[in-house]
């Protein structure tokens, strides 16, 4: 399963499932742009966890959103490490919680803006330097909320049906030119995000609290996604693409219903 020679952009890699997507791919040989907005001393622990086992790593600082940040980030990549060869979309933000009714269109905009923008313009950005690599891999890191749709979450759901659709259409859009495009759809993960989201809506704070009721007895844990996510971008995946793959343990009727 080697990725020697291989460029990967993780996006939102400074923490959480992006930190252990980028740990995971450096340790099997990629080198690997580690993306994130604002988080500076999450990044640089990132990169330096990833040297230190022996792996190429450097940060670089763009919100995914922004269509010039971006280009020019991609650009820097290219410049510095090598075309990009595996782009991992996973950089996101949760919404408020809030019925339609209640919801502000600034933040509709903004969660919209960073779950199905940021990937397009991410996606389109790099397609053309796959198409020169021999092999392109796009992973695009959805929800279970796209199982579900429940109420009060309309913006992230929003986000990641969309995001969603965008990769289905560039699974058929790009196969014929060896890119590989598919999705990777987490539970509630062991993440700070999940802990913000457990804790509002709960008031639970230790996550282990809700172990008994998952599915093979504990949360799931980043490492569970970027293993996923490991063999979907490896040469032992010659043949998936346009999948959505939930990496929910099969689901539980008495596990709590929480999005990534």
């Amino acid at each position: 399963m080697s990725l020697n020679g291989r460029v990967a952009l993780v996006t939102g890699a400074g923490r959480g499932i992006g930190r252990a997507i980028a740990a995971a791919l450096a340790k099997d040989g990629a080198d690997i742009a580690v993306n994130y907005r604002r988080d500076d001393d999450a990044a640089a622990e990132a990169v330096a966890e990833i040297q230190a086992a022996g792996g190429k790593a450097k940060a670089y600082c763009a919100s995914v959103d922004n269509l010039d940040e971006v280009t020019a980030m991609v650009a820097d990549i290219g410049r510095e490490m090598g075309p990009i060869g595996i782009l991992i979309n996973n950089a996101g933000i949760a919404s408020r919680g809030q019925s339609v009714a209640d919801t502000e269109p600034t933040e509709m905009e903004r969660v919209m803006r960073v779950h199905a923008f940021g990937p397009f313009y991410l996606s389109k950005l790099v397609i053309p330097m796959m198409r020169d690599l021999g092999r392109g891999d796009i992973i695009m890191i959805s929800s279970v909320a796209t199982d579900s749709y429940g109420a009060f979450g309309n913006p992230y759901n929003m986000g990641k049906a969309a995001m969603e659709a965008l990769a289905f259409t560039m699974a058929k859009e790009e196969h014929r030119h060896n890119i590989r495009t598919n999705i990777v759809a987490p539970p509630l993960v062991e993440t700070d995000m999940g802990r913000r989201l457990v804790k509002a809506r709960s008031g639970i704070e230790d996550l282990r609290e809700l172990d008994a009721g998952m599915p093979f007895g504990h949360v799931c844990q980043p490492d569970d996604i970027a293993n996923t996510v490991h063999y979907l971008v490896s040469d032992m995946n010659s043949y998936v693409n346009g999948q959505r793959i939930a990496v929910d343990g099969g689901g539980s009727a008495s596990a709590p219903k929480f999005d990534k």
